[in-house]
């Protein structure tokens, strides 16, 4: 007798569990009968094999959606050149405005905005230049985003005498707000650039915004003070702090630190330190002699530390060092970046201006998923 075999797919779980329940009822079938060491009636027999047929129609049913979606992936597919071409049109007329042709986009009485493309390509290599920025959770909405956080010190749990009444207590809940704050970058571009056929002028404006846009953001990320701008990390005073045993870090203190974050977060943190600090940590050794920093090859950022990869930020401050799964950081980066042409501003120095505008804000959420360590000095 064939064995039917039940199988679990989320796609379409209306069907599947009408397949389970007939596999349910056929496996039924069969342990009567073998319980009852008799052959099967006709009546049961007929029911099995009905089983057998409604099963086989729920797969083709199910193999059919299979199908279908692949289909639909591959008419996906084929409208890449589509907008590969819309894109490759939207940055040669971004060129051409540039170069003074202003019919080449749509101006408006503040000046001309920079196609969508354009600004999709500068967010994409902020996030490739910042690994902070990379690695945080970030929202792309505008508005406050407000986050509730619970006080887990406002429970507290201890020993009872036997039938003594315990003594109810509030669970208490705040909340963290990310708003909007506007910072712009200004980038000026020599018109004697602009002028040679063989510059690649939208990636260089796209590499250069996105240059300064991705150092401040990181700065904020870091060491924003709040209140009017965004909380940086180094700031933050949910942060989770470790105090190390003296006025210098040693391998005692990072082990510290490390540990200081919860073992279910491990496997995504990282050490966040200033080009003085790791300067420091590179003499750093264990009891046995052994360097703590390790030269990783196969990592992309080429050092780590306790087996964990290492972030070397101008930014962050000489004195502290920070550790942790930056999933913890919430960011809130209004949807796109408003990025404007200055054509008349810079016309006497023979230039051009591009002006970037973003709304930002930051805070640490998550407070158990990064730590920050601060000493007078390394």
């Amino acid at each position: 007798m064939k064995t039917l075999k039940a199988i679990e797919k989320r796609s379409m779980p209306s069907l599947l569990e009408q397949r389970n329940n007939l596999i349910t009822e056929a496996e039924t079938l069969v342990s009567t009968v073998k319980t009852e060491t008799r052959s099967m009636k006709e009546e049961e027999s007929s029911r099995f094999d009905q089983i057998q047929s409604e099963i086989k129609q729920i797969d083709k049913t199910i193999q059919a959606e299979t199908v279908a979606q692949q289909m639909a992936s591959q008419k996906t597919q084929a409208k890449a050149p589509e907008q590969e071409e819309q894109r490759a049109l939207a940055v040669d007329k971004f060129v051409k405005y540039i170069k003074g042709d202003t019919r080449a986009l749509d101006v408006a009485n503040n000046g001309a905005i920079i196609p969508t493309e354009i600004a999709n390509d500068i967010i994409t290599r902020v996030k490739e230049l910042s690994p902070i920025y990379q690695r945080a959770t970030v929202f792309n909405v505008g508005g406050d985003l407000v986050f509730p956080a619970f006080d887990t010190n406002s429970i507290v749990t201890a020993y009872v005498a036997d039938l003594q009444e315990l003594t109810a207590q509030n669970g208490n809940f705040t909340s963290r707000k990310l708003q909007n704050f506007i910072a712009g970058s200004l980038v000026t571009l020599s018109r004697s650039l602009l002028n040679r056929s063989d510059f690649a002028l939208a990636q260089f404006v796209t590499n250069q915004m996105a240059q300064s846009i991705s150092n401040f953001i990181e700065r904020e990320l870091l060491i924003g003070a709040g209140v009017t701008s965004a909380t940086g990390i180094f700031s933050d005073a949910n942060v989770t702090t470790v105090t190390p045993a003296g006025a210098t870090f040693t391998a005692d203190d990072l082990i510290s630190q490390q540990l200081s974050i919860p073992q279910q977060f491990q496997n995504a943190c990282a050490w966040i330190m200033n080009k003085a600090t790791f300067a420091g940590f590179r003499k750093l050794k264990d009891a046995n002699g052994n360097y703590l920093l390790n030269r990783d090859i196969t990592g992309p950022f080429g050092w780590e530390i306790l087996g964990k990869p290492v972030f070397i930020s101008e930014n962050a401050p000489t004195n502290a060092v920070a550790y942790g799964d930056y999933s913890g950081l919430y960011v809130k980066l209004a949807q796109g970046i408003e990025i404007q042409l200055l054509t008349e501003l810079f016309a006497t120095q023979h230039a051009l201006g591009v002006v970037g505008y973003v709304e930002l804000d930051s805070r640490i959420i998550e407070d158990q998923k990064i730590s920050v360590m601060e000493t007078a000095g390394v």
